[in-house]
């Protein structure tokens, strides 16, 4: 499907409890979603026709919904059958799996609450998020201008389609520049996140990642984590300075999209992938496998 713009696909997708040709899934401009960025939204993938991890998006879904004071009208074994239908419909065995929820058009302005809650599920086959081969090698980060908003000034530990504006911005930068994508600060000038996807240094066989209070504990994030402790290796979880990362030998990122991805350089500062970066990216392709031929059997 490369180079398809995405109204032009094929397909089905579910709308609303029911299947919809994929051009005919449609909102109308005047959508409360699309002027005032009232939309959720999830990341999955489907490995072996199975999502790893599927109930956990699901509610996270559905908390995301809440922190924007609005309630998604499916439950979520209903949502985790559609998606199996969506799947299953479109004969996708390996795909990305794309949930969104958002206000519609009964009222415009400010105030919505009796806007109708919308959801929609498309699935689509996507491969790396990064080129393959530089991936390998490690992917090049540019430092991002705009930073991770205070937890004060917006709901970061909702997945909305709001958060994401400086996100888009700050990878579109990057890549002008040369870059695969971008590292953003949090508030206070700290290590933060990728545009997309948490991240993790390593230096004297210890793994260190920032703490998850101004962006999204991701589900890929907690799997790695866990994967590394159950090999023994030392997690630690703490604010980190820019300046600390002349000190760091190894450097990842996570997230569904990005999977576990090298990282061979920030701005000025240089990064090999190691031993233990190879080895927690083995382990969660050997984890999102197995899980998903579980998953699908049952």
């Amino acid at each position: 499907m490369a180079g398809v713009p995405f109204d032009q696909m094929s397909g089905q997708i579910w709308y609303n409890g029911e299947f919809v040709d994929w051009a005919d899934a449609n909102v109308h401009v005047l959508t409360h979603g699309l002027h005032y960025a009232s939309s959720v939204f999830e990341g999955e993938r489907a490995y072996r026709g199975a999502i790893f991890k599927s109930r956990e998006h699901t509610e996270r879904l559905h908390n995301s919904a809440g922190l924007l004071d609005f309630k998604i009208p499916f439950t979520v074994d209903e949502i985790e059958a559609a998606k199996r239908e969506v799947l299953s419909v479109n004969g996708f065995s390996d795909a990305y799996v794309r949930p969104v929820a958002w206000r519609g058009s009964e009222m415009m302005g400010v105030s919505a609450q009796t806007n109708r809650i919308n959801l929609a599920i498309a699935a689509w086959q996507w491969p790396s998020y990064f080129d393959p081969e530089q991936r390998l090698k490690g992917i090049r980060l540019d430092i991002a201008d705009y930073r991770r908003p205070d937890p004060m000034t917006a709901p970061v530990k909702s997945k909305a389609a709001g958060l994401y504006m400086i996100c888009t911005i700050s990878k579109h930068a990057a890549e002008a520049k040369g870059y695969a994508d971008a590292m953003m600060l949090d508030w206070q000038g700290r290590i933060a996140e990728c545009t997309g996807a948490n991240i993790f240094f390593v230096r004297d066989g210890v793994i260190h990642t920032p703490i998850a209070d101004c962006f999204l504990d991701g589900i890929t994030r907690r799997t790695a984590i866990d994967l590394a402790k159950a090999r023994g290796f030392e997690i630690v979880e703490r604010r980190i300075m820019p300046d600390e990362m002349e000190g760091f030998a190894e450097c990842f990122i996570t997230g569904t999209a990005a999977e576990v991805t090298p990282v061979s350089e920030i701005g000025p500062y240089s990064f090999a992938p190691g031993d233990i970066t190879k080895t927690v990216m083995d382990d969660y392709m050997n984890a999102v496998q197995p899980a998903a031929a579980a998953e699908a059997a049952e």
